[in-house]
């Protein structure tokens, strides 16, 4: 019962999926109807041939249709058969890309707006795999196996028939043979959708291999640990060249043994067919008719053996795919006023908060900012002051207590008009493989060439891309590899400001600067803070002497942290 129930309930979930790729329910029912006409003339054939072999081996007196005309009608049969091959194959081969990028769009949508929790707890290229394997896999399915069930069972369930027609018994004998070729694909194939599984996961896993590799090759070289890894990725590609050559091996018996089982069928059908003519039940043109008809009925018994398997590998897929969109997205701000526009005043009431399986991270904290205040964050590692920003910036909510910005509970208004008026400078920089006019502008497309080179200057970047080769327009690499690492910051704060934000968090962001270049960019930038509420994440003392106030967050709570140690007073807001 148990077993009965989990086969519904992933039958059920099969269907789901189905309704995510099969928005082409017309274009589909077309590919079906060419492919019903394909098995009627399948169908025809048979009986043409018979007629044929009656003609050539007891021609009438006066025939209706000679042979001449029988060719012909054979001949219009066989293109007409042609050209519903050329379109439904077109037809199917262009709706399954059609399906196969639109999956792929609506599950990239989904996975962008999913917590980034999400992705904290999976490799990369599991997430690829979604994408790119099983997006395929699914197509594939649809448009290569499913739509082909009907004209399948259409042409196993006419063959019978006109097998039937001429001879019952024979048609029965046939009927008997199914079961048992249905036996032997459940026995052969039920390893295959486990395989899948596991392929995927294996495959997934080289490939997140290969990209943190790619990104560690400095390390790795340094290091020299080139050999290591190489034996590290040899084995995880061996693992996958077993785990496909044992999935090739299961597939490999699979279609001979129903090749085998449906030839001998069809010869035990001669068989008893000679002795039917023996004794004198059938004619010989029947004989060439049971042939074909037999025939016939093997093409669908063996093409169901391909749909097995694919309907496991396919299954496969669905769960990961199914498990994927299964997945709350960010909460749902559907319906919620925008926030308008702010002056930066920000407080936390008795906030709580716990990523899944830790202990809390905040037990109810309370912080208060004023409007165009600069605040530094400080603390150990894991005490939460991240997880503020994050809360702030609404990458999760509190599990209690409320976050308000200019006194408004910011889980009532809309994501977008929020994350727009906040500004974030990371510790670690992510930037396009681009230009840095594309860098800059990733936050405001539409920004025009002066308000992109206002911001870099506001960011003191304007200087250094000057002496660029290409200037605004210079490639900068993955990750902005040609850069340093204070060139990457500014750009990092430049594309921040270009968003003019009220609110300005800048996490470690001069963690890559020297100390007489911290000091440098501190002293640059000080126009630029004085106009917005900061919030600063560092330890070190030339960034905290910015800070109007010192909180220390520890055990859950914020408070303020008097200044023990003299910073350099670079500048400060009155």
């Amino acid at each position: 019962m148990l077993g009965a129930y989990r086969r519904l309930l992933a039958q059920s979930r099969f269907a789901r999926l189905l309704a995510y790729v099969t928005p082409h329910r017309r274009v589909l029912l077309l590919a079906v109807v060419l492919m019903i006409g394909e098995s009627a003339i399948a169908l025809a054939n048979p009986w043409i041939a018979g007629r044929f072999a009656e003609l050539v081996l007891h021609p009438p007196a006066s025939p209706h249709v000679g042979v001449p005309g029988l060719m012909i009608l054979w001949v219009t049969l066989l293109a007409a058969q042609s050209a519903l091959s050329f379109g439904n194959r077109y037809l199917l081969g262009s709706t399954g890309e059609t399906m196969l990028a639109n999956l792929r769009t609506r599950l990239y949508d989904h996975l962008q707006s999913l917590p980034l929790g999400y992705f904290h707890e999976r490799r990369r290229g599991e997430v690829l795999a979604l994408l790119g394997n099983d997006a395929a896999h699914i197509s594939s399915f649809v448009t290569g196996t499913l739509v082909s069930l009907l004209p399948l069972l259409i042409t196993f369930a006419g063959a019978f028939y006109f097998l039937f027609l001429i001879s019952p018994t024979i048609a029965i004998l046939a009927g008997a043979l199914v079961p048992l070729f249905f036996l032997v694909m459940k026995l052969i194939g039920r390893r295959l959708r486990p395989l899948s599984s596991e392929w995927v996961r294996t495959h997934a896993e080289m490939f997140s291999t290969l990209e943190e590799n790619i990104g560690m090759l400095p390390a790795i070289k340094s290091f020299t640990r080139e050999a290591h890894e190489s034996d590290r990725f040899q084995r995880s590609n061996a693992k996958l060249m077993r785990i496909a050559k044992r999935q090739l091996l299961i597939e490999s018996i699979l279609s001979p043994s129903i090749h085998l089982l449906a030839g001998t069928g069809l010869l035990l059908l001669l068989y008893l067919g000679t002795l039917q003519l023996q004794s004198g039940a059938l004619q010989p043109s029947d004989m060439v008719s049971i042939l074909l008809y037999g025939m016939l009925l093997t093409r669908p018994i063996s093409g169901l053996a391909g749909v097995y398997g694919s309907v496991q590998t396919a299954r496969g897929a669905a769960t990961r795919l199914l498990e994927a969109f299964g997945v709350r997205p960010e909460p749902d701000d559907a319906g919620a006023p925008p926030l308008p526009p702010i002056t930066g005043a920000i407080r936390l009431e008795d906030v709580h908060f716990g990523y899944p399986g830790r202990a809390k991270v905040l037990d109810g904290a309370e912080l208060e900012i004023r409007a165009k205040e600069t605040v530094a964050l400080t603390g150990e590692n894991g005490a939460g002051k991240s997880t503020i920003v994050h809360l702030l910036m609404r990458f999760a909510d509190p599990d209690r207590g409320r976050v308000l910005i200019d006194g408004t509970d910011i889980r009532g208004v809309g994501i977008a008009s929020l994350r727009s008026q906040i500004g974030l400078v990371a510790q670690h920089v992510l930037l396009l493989n681009g230009t840095l006019r594309e860098n800059i502008a990733y936050g405001r497309p539409d920004a025009t060439a002066e308000e992109i080179e206002s911001a870099a200057r506001s960011a003191q970047a304007h200087g250094f891309i000057q002496h660029l080769p290409h200037g605004y327009d210079t490639l900068i690499g993955d990750q902005g590899i040609r850069l340093s690492g204070g060139q990457r910051q500014r750009i990092s704060l430049a594309r921040a400001l270009l968003k003019d934000p009220p609110i300005l968090i800048l996490d470690e962001a001069t963690a890559m600067f020297d100390p007489d270049g911290e000091l440098a960019f501190i002293h640059d930038c000080r126009s630029v803070l004085e106009q917005r509420t900061v919030i600063l994440i560092t330890h070190r003392p030339a960034s905290l002497a910015l800070a109007n106030r010192v909180l220390l967050v520890a055990q859950g709570q914020v408070c303020e942290r008097p200044r023990a140690t003299p910073y350099p007073a670079i500048w400060t807001k009155p």
